[in-house]
């Protein structure tokens, strides 16, 4: 068993933005493999996120992006469960980015941006 230092923790959390004791959880069962428990972390995180599949969304943010010539704009509504998460800057901030690649996509819809790619990857 390897030991598990605060530095691999600390490294494991910025890179996963993960709690620190699940990135301790993590190691111990991927045996201090960085890569192990990245992956282990990424498993919990979709079975969580299966978990939480059914809530409510009820707050979140209303996003207005212009073109930068002004001749088009594009609106984005993002929601989330809480109040904190919604007035969140790194949520203002995402809801911004999907609008600039709706107007960049030039996306009537969601399905249209859906098939569009955002910042090199599709848009999930």
């Amino acid at each position: 068993m390897a030991a598990i230092t605060a530095s691999m923790v600390k490294e494991l959390r910025e890179m996963t933005d993960a709690g620190m004791m699940e990135c301790k959880k993590a190691l111990v069962e991927a045996d201090g493999d960085m890569e192990k428990a990245v992956d282990v972390l990424r498993t919990r995180g979709l079975a969580a996120a299966a978990k939480k599949a059914g809530r409510a969304t009820n707050e979140g943010t209303v996003m207005t992006v212009v073109a930068d010539d002004a001749k088009s704009a594009a609106v984005v509504e993002l929601n989330c469960e809480t109040d904190f998460v919604g007035m969140n800057e790194k949520f203002k901030a995402y809801a911004e980015k999907l609008g600039r690649a709706a107007l960049a996509a030039n996306a009537a819809d969601v399905e249209a941006l859906r098939a569009s790619t955002f910042e090199g990857e599709p848009v999930e």
